[in-house]
This record gives C-alpha cells, sequence and structure tokens, in this order.
C-alpha cells in the first residue's frame, strides 16, 4: 500500500512538474504538451508538462481531425496497463482515497452502485465521443463536452489555481457550475469509495474495456485458489471477479488471499473468472 501511494504522489509531481505556473496562473508551454499522460491530468493545469488524454483524443474529434497520436497513446495505455492506471497513476484517484479516509458513515457496495458504474460508458460514449463528433459534422465545430462542461478534475487542477492566481479573470456560470459538480464529487468521495472514479471517469470506462488484454497487472492463480471469495468481498471497487471492467488493479486483494493465489506480475492473459 505505501509502494503505491508513492507511486500516485510522484505521478502527480511528475505530471505536473512546472509548479512555478500555480503562482502566476499560467498555462504551461511545455512541448511535452502534443504527448499525454496515462491519467486524468488537465492541460490546462498551470503545472501540466503534458496533455490529458481525454481532452486530446475530444479536441481532435471537435476539429474533425483524426485523433492518430491521442488513439494511438491511449490504446498503447491500455493495453499495457489498463486500470492499472487508475490505481496507481492518476491524480484524481488519489485525491479521492485521501477524501475517503475522513472519518465518516460509509456507503458500501452493491447491486445499485455496480449498476451506477455504468454511468461512465455513456459519458464516454456521449460527451467524449459522440458529441464533439456530432457537433463538428452538423456546424463544422464542436467542444470538448466532456472536459468544458463536466470534468471534476480539471475544475481542481486548472479552474481553480487560474481563477485564484489572476485577478483580472472573472469567474462566470460554467465555473460555478463546474465548482458545484466539484464539491459534489468531493462531498460523495468522503462517502463512498472513489465516487468520480467509479461511476463518471470515462478514462477509467475506456482503460476498463481493456482489462482482459494487459500486459502488466494482476495475475490470478487459478490451481491455487481455495474460492474464499476474500479478494471481491474485501475490494471497495465494483468488482465481480479480480481483473473485471472495474478493478484497478491497487493490489488490495493480493494482502488478503490466504492461498497467494494473486500477484502483480507480467503476463500475456492475466483475466480469470472468479466462482
Amino acid at each position: 500500500m505505501l509502494k503505491r501511494r508513492i507511486i500516485q504522489t510522484l505521478s502527480l509531481l511528475i505530471y505536473n512538474a512546472e509548479i512555478g505556473n500555480f503562482k502566476t496562473g499560467t498555462i504551461s508551454k511545455s512541448p511535452l504538451k502534443n504527448a499525454c499522460v496515462p491519467g486524468l491530468n488537465c492541460y490546462s493545469c498551470p503545472g501540466a508538462i503534458a496533455s490529458c488524454p481525454l481532452g486530446a483524443l475530444q479536441n481532435a474529434l471537435s476539429e474533425g481531425r483524426i485523433p492518430f497520436l491521442a488513439a494511438g497513446m491511449l490504446l498503447l495505455f491500455a493495453v499495457m496497463l489498463g486500470r492499472t492506471i487508475c490505481g496507481f497513476l492518476c491524480p484524481f484517484g488519489l485525491f479521492q482515497e485521501l477524501l475517503y479516509k475522513i472519518p465518516s458513515r460509509k456507503l458500501q457496495k452493491n447491486a445499485v452502485t455496480r449498476g451506477f458504474t455504468l454511468l461512465k460508458y455513456a459519458l464516454l460514449a456521449a460527451l467524449v465521443i459522440g458529441l464533439p463528433l456530432a457537433f463538428f459534422i452538423v456546424q463544422g465545430y464542436g467542444a470538448p463536452f466532456f472536459c468544458e462542461f463536466v470534468c471534476p478534475a480539471g475544475t481542481l487542477e486548472a479552474g481553480l489555481p487560474i481563477v485564484l492566481a489572476d485577478e483580472n479573470i472573472s469567474a462566470g456560470y460554467l465555473f460555478f457550475w463546474k465548482l458545484g459538480l466539484l464539491a459534489a464529487v468531493v462531498l460523495l468521495s468522503v462517502f463512498c469509495f472513489r465516487a468520480f472514479c467509479r461511476f463518471l471517469c470515462p478514462l477509467g470506462a475506456l482503460y476498463g474495456l481493456f482489462n482482459k488484454y494487459k500486459v502488466f497487472g494482476l495475475h490470478f492463480n487459478e490451481a491455487a485458489c481455495v474460492n474464499c471469495g476474500k479478494c471481491v468481498k474485501k475490494c471497495k471497487m465494483d468488482v465481480k471477479s479480480v481483473n473485471d471492467r472495474e478493478c484497478i488493479q491497487c493490489g488490495k486483494c493480493v494482502n488478503e488471499c490466504p492461498s497467494f493465489a494473486l500477484t502483480h506480475t507480467f503476463a500475456k492473459n492475466n483475466f480469470k473468472e472468479k466462482t
């Protein structure tokens, strides 16, 4: 757990290495902005040295361009790591986990929360892909709808720092709308483990589709399994089996397994259904 927390923190610091920009509210002009980081990290964050893969994909589609670079990098990240990125390399995931540590009554996973996990796939299809492309086809230009109207990570990392640093910027209705969404996510994350990650994150939805095929992640040794079910019961995510689409590969189940049937490893196929 400590190693994972160190990796999460290092990812946050590396993604946002130009910390001097936070003082002025200036958006980084790093040449690495042509490339994407694996996790959800806003392009407009003053410290961001590279782009967000969701933002890059939406911008290309809204301009009628085939998103070769963004799609290629997303595919590479997804095939290599799947939702391991969510568990280890996403700053907003770390933020939610820290919020969950605040003492309070906690919402336990159930059939209802499992059903709500489908929302992020709808957001991926509608706001990240469908609407930017549809608006371009109809009127010749679109917009990065998820980034512009929803993304709480963008509000936290870019909107708030820029508005607070630059007194010449006046916040409008859109900013307060997104601030309200961020406040809702923050509040929900105190009571519900990784609420945004589980229910609303299109990037996690996309990576989840590749959990079956990724190169690195959790490996399940079926021969060693005693079918106790502790791996699924102890997990705070809405998993039905290790390595399904909701598994973020955090490794908590590795320590819970009494028969040592789970390890983090490279494997050609590390997807196994648990009965």
